[in-house]
């Protein structure tokens, strides 16, 4: 399946492309931005880490229909990349993201959470959502908790900024059609 255009009132998802990697490089080496991502994330980031991203792991994750990824851009500037969101297949790690600390705070992840998880639900059929997290990441945690995920596991787990208490979040496919009211 090809990785579709998604939109939300205030943002445009388009599929993730190598030419993405320019801006990627530019606004994503941010402490504020990478210490709760996953320590496979290298730190301090490399010069050409976005475009081995995008290339190497990304887009043959696309194309080998595993991952899907966008990068989130505000319509008021169409051009301008703020932030990437994925899904993937996988039991445990379903959906990641990160925002530019300028977007932050406006709601707009909980827009680009909400366009992607229909597309995991109702496009791929997936029964379950499943998102690990840092359990200090309080803004990750109330997207999960707006969107109505629980908390099914607690565990330690290494992030960038290092070991830290991490929580597994959950919603199935019957809990998120009730709650948004699909049949």
């Amino acid at each position: 399946m090809e990785v579709p255009r998604l939109e939300t009132p205030r943002l445009l998802l388009k599929p993730l492309e190598s030419e993405d990697a320019v801006q990627v490089q530019q606004v994503f080496p941010r402490w504020e931005i990478v210490r709760h991502l996953v320590n496979s994330v290298p730190w301090p980031f490399p010069p050409d880490g976005a475009s081995r991203y995008i290339d190497g792991m990304a887009l043959p994750a696309m194309q080998a229909g595993q991952a899907w990824h966008w990068s989130l851009r505000h319509r008021s500037d169409p051009e301008t990349l703020i932030g990437l969101i994925s899904l993937r297949l996988g039991p445990e790690d379903n959906r990641g993201f990160w925002l530019v600390p300028e977007w932050q705070k406006q709601g707009l992840m909980s827009e680009a959470c909400e366009a992607v998880t229909a597309f995991w639900f109702l496009e791929l059929q997936q029964t379950r959502l499943r998102v690990p997290k840092a359990m200090d990441n309080q803004a990750s945690r109330r997207i999960s908790e707006r969107t109505g995920m629980r908390l099914v596991d607690t565990y330690r787990k290494t992030f960038v900024e290092g070991e830290l208490l991490a929580g597994t979040w959950e919603i199935t496919r019957e809990e998120w059609l009730a709650r948004n009211g699909v049949r």
